[in-house]
């Protein structure tokens, strides 16, 4: 995990929110795995800090869905399993579908050329050219992002941007290095910016309905060639 990192001079606050984003993307790029117990004391001595600033960055954590807090065990890295997944992605194709719609008929052309500077960016990154991952920044680097705050929707943007990103990011990224599915997905992408940019509202959002489907077709292999791996060691 991370070094520890030096706080004598930061305030509870700034200790609270730097603790919050470490953990934070530590939880999300997997460094911290699925269904692990939290322990502060552990987590305390890692990072160098005191218990309170950590139990609000706990706290916090169990907002986003991140940790979850389990019955005479503590606090526990969220581990969806495959029908909570399935049901997260058709949450994400109806309502990030309605998103790129709206961004259709509402993002002005600095955004549409933002969003475009976005997929560039995703295409010299390293792991993208080697096939190995796609582009995993958050915020105005996510293409998924951008158009979510293009929608101008701000009860959306909470929802799909605040409640549910980190989560979601969380799978984004530990999905991404499926073979073949960068490629495939930076093609998408692509697809839906210039329906965007045609102001093709219902296109765009055809098409980031079937991206998500796609996304989601791809947990649902996953489960299942675990499955049959599973019970091909079994019969060994």
């Amino acid at each position: 995990m991370s070094d520890p990192i030096e706080i004598s001079n930061a305030d509870s606050a700034t200790l609270a929110e730097n603790i919050f984003r470490r953990i934070q993307a530590a939880i999300v790029g997997g460094e911290i795995a699925p269904g692990s117990k939290i322990s502060e004391p552990e987590l305390a001595r890692t990072y160098g800090i005191s218990r309170g600033p950590l139990r609000e960055a706990i706290h916090r954590l169990e907002g986003q869905r991140l940790l979850v807090r389990v019955p005479h065990v503590g606090a526990r890295v969220v581990s969806l399993n495959r029908a909570e997944l399935i049901e997260l992605y058709e949450i994400r194709e109806s309502l990030e579908g309605m998103a790129c719609r709206l961004a259709a008929e509402r993002m002005t052309q600095v955004q549409i050329d933002e969003l475009r500077h976005v997929l560039d960016t995703h295409e010299r990154d390293a792991a993208f050219r080697a096939g190995v991952g796609y582009y995993q920044q958050e915020g105005d680097f996510d293409f998924h992002y951008k158009i979510i705050q293009g929608s101008g929707n701000r009860t959306l943007t909470q929802m799909l941007c605040g409640d549910l990103y980190q989560l979601v990011r969380m799978y984004r990224i530990h999905f991404s290095a499926t073979p073949n599915r960068p490629r495939q997905a930076f093609a998408e992408h692509h697809r839906i910016l210039d329906a965007i940019a045609d102001r093709d509202g219902e296109l765009a959002e055809l098409l980031m309905r079937r991206h998500i489907a796609a996304s989601k077709r791809n947990v649902e292999r996953h489960y299942q060639d675990a499955a049959h791996n599973n019970s091909l060691r079994g019969e060994s």
